[in-house]
């Protein structure tokens, strides 16, 4: 049997999630504020942690996929025009606080492994539970914010450990194959 060992960066994400949920009590507000608390934790734990790593690629990974996620999320907002529950704007649809913990939590998951994202999913989870709660998102606005936030990193993101890289270039001229490996 394998021990699971985090990084110590997400157990910085259990501290939050587990903190956050020891000052909520059954009202709306301290859901929400714990829930922003942790939409904006898990992704700078995420980008820290290229920091805490020396992981000067997998931060510019990073970038590439929180500035897509936020531009895709602003831009379904504006074209989606979708009501809030709580009927305070039409800025629903997706939820964008789901949409960036799930995406700095699945960066977590690609670039280090499934057993160091786990803490950051269990809080984006909680963020779009937070959101549902806070009547600012029904179901499926959480559900688009997390798909958003995930595909975003999945499609930017490449494996810490992986160290052999190989591409192929197909043209009308020229037929070719790199393989690269690093040591």
């Amino acid at each position: 049997m394998r021990a699971i060992c985090f990084m110590p960066a997400t157990r910085l994400v259990t501290i939050a999630v587990l903190s956050s949920a020891c000052i909520v009590s059954p009202a709306y507000a301290d859901i929400e504020t714990a829930g922003d608390v942790v939409a904006v934790a898990i992704p700078a734990i995420a980008y820290g942690s290229t920091y805490y790593k020396n992981d000067k690629a997998g931060r510019q990974q990073f970038y590439y996929g929180f500035g897509t996620n936020v531009a895709t999320t602003l831009a379904i907002k504006a074209v989606v025009d979708k009501e809030r529950p709580d009927n305070s704007d039409d800025d629903s649809f997706p939820s964008g606080h789901t949409s960036v913990a799930f995406q700095g939590a699945s960066f977590i998951h690609k670039r280090y492994g499934l057993e160091s994202s786990i803490p950051a999913y269990i809080g984006a989870g909680f963020v779009g539970y937070s959101r549902i709660e806070a009547d600012k998102h029904d179901i499926g606005d959480v559900l688009a914010g997390a798909a958003l936030g995930v595909a975003s990193s999945m499609y930017f993101t490449k494996s810490y450990d992986d160290q052999l890289h190989v591409a192929t270039t197909l043209s009308p001229e020229y037929y070719g194959l790199t393989v690269h490996y690093e040591f």
